[in-house]
């Protein structure tokens, strides 16, 4: 079983080629015919000015100005060219990582803000001690006036009639 393993992807590989080698002939043979018939096969590329059907040039991103010009140049579709793809998927992008690019400050810029950080920690810190301390000498100044007004009868009670009921 073993050996056969080798025999079958040879196999694969053998018809894979044999494929591959069809598929350029078959986009040849659309030549002078229409960019349809020509794009039913997605290896194909029509070149509209010269009215040729030939195998896309998978070698490289963009077909070369030698092959075919990029305005007349159709792969896929026949009512869209390179240069309204290449603009198009352009501002597509641009759009993108622009949208991209907000996300993310918009995101550290809310990680930023729910985060205190040690020095609004300390300032939070200092300001609750010093309103202990000012409640503190509130209450003791608070306390010595009552002392004062006790000393000298003036004091005023929470009832004042409480006086006549003797």
């Amino acid at each position: 079983m073993a050996p056969a393993l080798p025999l079958l992807a040879l196999a694969v590989a053998l018809l894979a080629a044999a494929a591959a080698q069809d598929v350029a002939g078959d986009c040849r043979q659309y030549t002078n015919r229409s960019c349809e018939e020509c794009l039913k096969n997605v290896t194909c590329l029509w070149c509209a000015s010269s009215r040729r059907c030939m195998e896309y040039p998978v070698q490289r991103i963009l077909p070369p100005a030698a092959l075919c010009e990029l305005r007349s140049a159709r792969w896929g579709v026949c009512w869209v060219n390179f240069e309204a793809l290449i603009i198009a998927m352009s501002v597509v992008g641009g759009t993108f990582l622009i949208m991209l690019g907000v996300c993310c400050c918009c995101c550290c810029c809310k990680k930023k803000s729910k985060k205190p950080d040690k020095e609004d920690e300390r300032a939070a810190r200092e300001r609750e001690k010093r309103r202990v301390r000012q409640e503190e000498r509130r209450a003791e100044m608070k306390s010595r006036h009552d002392e004062i007004r006790r000393k000298y009868g003036l004091f005023k009670e929470e009832n004042p009639y409480a006086k006549f009921e003797n």
